[in-house]
């Protein structure tokens, strides 16, 4: 009983010192706006840890991967930052889970099988951390590709009636309110460049960046090399943009209907056996008496 004492007192102690001497240099970083993050108040010794450790020379390919995602979900400013705000949240779940395996060790009859539980745990809450985060950018980036069809058969409408790009797609933004989706969002970004001074050929491939999707990348050069000419030539380059991305739009919708129907088959096994034990252990019963 005495291993989780010393382990688990180095991992507190340790904290608490890394937390008073090196710990006050990273604090400005709490004030970063990341959703999701809730022990931000225990990252300081870990972000020290990862500048130590030079994480990210280290890591150069998982780094890059993990601020790229990041760049998707939370913007291109302070990416660095927030990359390393992401790491020092997986870090802090496993200490919190090391503190929490010597803890069962000690109150509990496990003896070391706590410790190897926190363990266990503190190996496998960071990869579970990076897969929701990966998780979350792939329905990001198909909630975009799904929602950029409709977007784009409005602007050809509204084009094709007389408007101008910039005006379309300030009408477009305007009828969807205060609507929470990532292509709209990113679009209201656009718009409040345009206001603040940004150029259309800026605004539109900051805008491309934000969202880091291909068909998005696709809809922004086809914008930039037409919409100067105006006319049947823009609308008809719209057009035929809006056939592919519908063709897409059906590729993904297929997608996600067999990942449904595969997640439907583990249940459906499960119910047709418990059906088979219902009727057939009386029948069974029956034929014993």
């Amino acid at each position: 009983m005495l291993l989780p004492v010393i382990f688990g007192g180095v991992l507190g102690a340790g904290w608490l010192v890394l937390d008073q001497t090196r710990g006050q240099t990273y604090r400005h970083l709490r004030k970063l706006d990341m959703e999701g993050l809730r022990l931000k108040k225990l990252h300081g010794p870990f972000l020290y840890l990862l500048d130590k450790f030079e994480v990210g020379r280290r890591l150069p390919v998982l780094i890059f991967r993990m601020q790229h995602a990041i760049q998707k979900m939370y913007g291109l400013q302070h990416s660095g930052e927030k990359t390393m705000l992401y790491c020092a949240e997986m870090l802090t779940y496993s200490w919190l889970m090391l503190l929490v395996g010597c803890l069962l060790s000690l109150v509990g009859d496990m003896g070391l099988g706590g410790m190897v539980g926190g363990l266990a745990l503190g190996v496998a809450l960071p990869f579970a951390l990076y897969q929701d985060l990966n998780t979350k950018v792939q329905r990001r980036d198909q909630d975009i590709l799904m929602e950029l069809p409709e977007l784009l058969n409005r602007i050809v409408l509204l084009v094709g009636a007389g408007e101008t790009v910039q005006r379309a797609i300030v009408h477009c933004v305007a009828s969807q309110g205060e609507r929470n989706h990532p292509l709209y969002n990113e679009l209201r970004k656009m718009v409040g460049d345009w206001n603040n001074g940004y150029s259309f050929q800026q605004s539109f491939e900051q805008f491309s960046r934000r969202c880091g999707v291909q068909e998005v990348t696709i809809f922004t050069t086809t914008v930039l090399l037409n919409f100067r000419r105006g006319g049947g030539d823009f609308v008809l380059a719209l057009r035929d943009l809006s056939q592919v991305l519908w063709e897409k739009r059906k590729a993904v919708s297929r997608a996600k209907g067999e990942q449904a129907s595969s997640k439907l088959v583990f249940p459906m096994v499960l119910i047709f056996f418990s059906i088979v034990v219902m009727i057939g252990a009386p029948a069974f019963m029956m034929m014993n008496m």
